[in-house]
């Protein structure tokens, strides 16, 4: 056809439509693109590591594999398109709609490999926290976020050096001689933030307390839930989310309370001052029977009379529960309560409670 042969603005009409049926097709097609690319890479990546699913990886990088795929065959397409010869347009090495046209593709393309691989960086944390929860220790936990963290900072750094060389021409190798030169200002401006990132290496290294962990410090107790490089975030019992900094973390007193192996419970009880000696020294021996046999508590129990007290005999319950858990302790607390209610009860003696006895003097 004749037609197809027309020359407008330097192109022929089957340039053009050659250009606008390979978009077509793209935008058609793009999405199975997309699925068939990140299949490939689930199956090099995750391999067969259980509890990962290959559609969490395509939604991962669904937009940006998009984005890169258009992009590539939108450059392919327009590159077999010529500028009309009367433009005059100078070429994409000097100034003018050339470069600003070239310029502007690498910098999208730049932005949208960098977002694709932060989405993969995503991914492979994934990968290996379900890794990490397959075996007991902790410490796996804690050192892949901040891995993760890491990997981030390096990919957005090198994206923004190569962003800034391929885009601006930008020499950066001056710029980074730059910056090391403004170091000591920089570490100034920033004292605080770099505290706060020797901190974390502090906590990754020494260990004081790992995710998951029940700490208390700087009057706040929760559990840890994420350890970055700036911060610690802690669920506290109240269910608040808190972050505090890291150098907070290693410079105060910090109390890891899931390293104990018991929980102390110590409190006083109070029997009516009609209890007989004999009473009291079957209730305390019982309640001392109880604490020692029971298969939650040490042998470091010690229940006795303690001192006489303004309205009541005080017996001193003081022993050990051998759980960190919470619930449970309470669970078991509230069985031993029960348990020396009962004693005391089958002794015939009464829980004592503040009286006061007020004498009258008739007037002679």
């Amino acid at each position: 056809m004749e037609i197809l042969d027309d020359i407008y603005f330097g192109n022929t009409v089957q340039d053009y439509l050659w250009v606008i049926g390979s978009l077509l097709f793209g935008a058609i097609f793009v999405r199975f693109i997309a699925h068939r690319i990140s299949n490939t890479l689930f199956r090099l990546i995750a391999g067969k590591t259980e509890g990962v699913d290959k559609e969490e990886l395509y939604h991962l990088l669904a937009k940006p594999l998009r984005w890169l795929i258009m992009l590539i065959i939108l450059f392919v397409c327009t590159s077999h398109l010529d500028y009309p010869a009367e433009w005059d347009l100078a070429p994409k090495e000097e100034f003018g709609l050339r470069m600003f046209l070239h310029r502007s593709f690498i910098a999208f393309l730049i932005i949208v490999i960098t977002w694709a691989a932060l989405k993969i960086t995503r991914f492979l944390g994934i990968i290996l926290m379900a890794k990490a929860l397959l075996t007991e220790s902790k410490s796996d936990d804690q050192i892949i976020p901040f891995l993760m963290e890491i990997i981030k900072i390096v990919v957005i750094t090198l994206g923004t050096f190569i962003f800034m060389g391929s885009v601006f021409k930008v020499d950066v190798g001056a710029l980074i001689a730059g910056l090391g030169i403004g170091g000591l200002a920089l570490a100034l401006a920033a004292k605080e933030s770099l505290e706060n990132l020797l901190a974390s290496f502090v906590i990754f290294f020494d260990k004081p307390f790992v995710i998951g962990d029940l700490v208390t410090v700087n009057g706040v107790t929760g559990t840890v839930e994420k350890i970055g490089f700036r911060s610690t975030r802690i669920r506290t019992l109240e269910k608040s989310y808190l972050t505090l900094p890291n150098r907070l973390m290693i410079d105060n007193v910090l109390d890891n309370l899931s390293l104990r192996t018991y929980r102390r419970v110590n409190f006083n009880i109070g029997v009516l001052y009609g209890t007989s000696e004999e009473q009291l020294k079957q209730i305390v021996q019982e309640i001392q029977r109880f604490i020692d046999e029971h298969p939650n508590t040490n042998q470091d129990g010690e229940i006795h009379f303690m001192e006489f007290g303004a309205s009541s005999l005080d017996i001193m319950i003081l022993y050990f529960i051998d759980t960190v858990d919470w619930s449970v302790f309470l669970k078991i607390k509230e069985e031993v309560n029960f348990e020396i209610m009962r004693i005391v009860e089958a002794h015939n003696a009464d829980f004592a409670f503040p009286t006061q006895t007020i004498h009258l003097e008739k007037d002679k």
